[in-house]
């Protein structure tokens, strides 16, 4: 395996139904569209990921994950977000072609797939565990370069309500990446927009939602009109990468492509 390709698919916000809205944005709907996009475009990929709230608190949502997702035939790497009810999503998505947490091995790269949700809060956390099984993944291939995968940014969008429901360890999570020079990224979901950053060659990573997205830079809650997406990934032998966010309406917003060596 010479380049290891990825597609990111993130907060989706699910329900059991089929034209419950988020921001009116029918979010089954939507995601179907997205997939399919995907998959007209450089399919297959060696690995999907879901990067958390995959329901929106309804875990009649699962079903449809399963539905849409299980016959890809590719792992499907998934992780929780606030949105996500834990237990139901472990028994509707226990087999393969999903993953749950942990970590997965695709080529010289090992990707690691953390819980970053608290109960009850739509802020999150790294737990102990969570913090000492990322260290005992970048620990144990020291040879792998590693991609992290969480829900929660940990970094500031400069964007005061989000910042409030963000990674609030985000001190000691970098306390982890820093003791280890095989980490090339870090990705996350939750903030409804793209971005990306280095930190200490680093690279740091948000993805759009397949509904609807946040206004970037917004002090107060805000929409942003721009309509879903989703993230391709080719993560290089060398550790390098190159990486593009794919928008839905090409017309309306494009796509953003960027390389860049994270080594």
């Amino acid at each position: 395996m010479s380049v290891v390709r990825l597609v990111q698919f993130t907060d989706p916000h699910l329900f059991g139904g089929e034209d419950e809205t988020l921001r009116g944005v029918r979010t089954l709907p939507a995601l179907e569209r997205t997939l399919a996009h995907a998959r007209a475009r450089d399919w297959p990929p060696d690995a999907v990921l879901l990067t958390g709230d995959l329901v929106q608190d309804d875990p009649g949502g699962y079903a449809h994950i399963g539905r849409l997702f299980g016959t890809l035939g590719v792992p499907v790497l998934c992780l929780p977000g606030n949105h996500d009810e834990p237990r139901a999503m472990r028994r509707a998505l226990s087999g393969a072609p999903f993953v749950l947490g942990g970590h997965f091995d695709l080529g010289p790269w090992r990707i690691v797939l953390l819980d970053s949700c608290v109960p009850g809060s739509a802020g999150g956390r790294l737990g102990e565990d969570q913090l000492e099984l990322l260290d005992r993944a970048l620990s144990g291939a020291p040879e792998r370069h590693g991609l992290v995968c969480l829900h929660h940014h940990p970094v500031s969008m400069s964007s005061r309500w989000l910042d409030e429901v963000g990674l609030e360890n985000a001190d000691d999570f970098f306390a982890v990446i820093d003791r280890h020079r095989n980490v090339r990224a870090v990705l996350w979901g939750h903030v409804h927009q793209g971005f990306d950053a280095l930190r200490r060659s680093v690279r740091l990573l948000a993805t759009p939602s397949t509904c609807a997205q946040f206004l970037p830079r917004s002090d107060e809650f805000a929409v942003d009109p721009r309509p879903p997406g989703y993230r391709t990934l080719e993560l290089r032998p060398d550790g390098t990468l190159d990486t593009e966010i794919v928008w839905l309406d090409s017309c309306a917003a494009g796509s953003s492509h960027s390389a860049c060596s994270a080594a």
